[in-house]
């Protein structure tokens, strides 16, 4: 089993999300997917939150995914250890990470980063699901709902690359 780790700060709406999504994307891939298996945890997570709601809405409403029994959790030295990919939300992430855990450098990116490489005005990011130029991916919380839409939009924009990449 390679387990992909998404990381964000509070592990309650943008690493929840892209867990969510993954292991939708996972379990209904017919090939090619299979050995991976999605885990997220926040930097400063308080354990056993729950994922935020406006998140839990948009993914139920716009993607079909359910990830209204997760539970917040903090990275520990073994989540790092036992990836095989760690994700960050944005660059502070991944910088901490390394910071915490030099050893991680060699699997550790931003997810845009990881999807994207270097190419930030690919047309991809130029379609209007990335307002941000740059390979972070903005938090929600506290936002309208509206923003936890676009939030989710761009994640499921750089997983479709991702789970492209993996399948290679």
């Amino acid at each position: 089993m390679k387990k992909v780790l998404f990381v964000c700060t509070g592990n309650t709406c943008r690493s929840s999300m892209a867990e969510g999504l993954f292991n939708y994307a996972v379990e209904n891939d017919k090939d090619g997917l299979k050995d991976f298996k999605a885990f997220s945890a926040g930097l400063s997570a308080f354990e056993d939150d729950c994922a935020n709601p406006k998140a839990v809405k948009v993914l139920k409403e716009h993607y079909n995914v359910d990830i209204s029994s997760h539970k917040a959790r903090r990275i520990t030295k073994s989540d790092v250890e036992s990836a095989y990919i760690i994700l960050t939300m944005t660059k502070n992430h991944k910088n901490a990470i390394l910071a915490m855990y030099p050893g991680a450098a060699d699997k550790t990116y931003t997810v845009k980063e990881y999807a994207y490489g270097d190419d930030v005005s690919s047309d991809s990011m130029n379609q209007g699901h990335h307002r941000n130029h740059n390979m972070d991916i903005s938090d929600p919380y506290g936002l309208p709902e509206e923003v936890y839409k676009i939030c989710a939009g761009e994640i499921k924009d750089a997983l479709d690359r991702i789970i492209i990449k993996l399948k290679e």
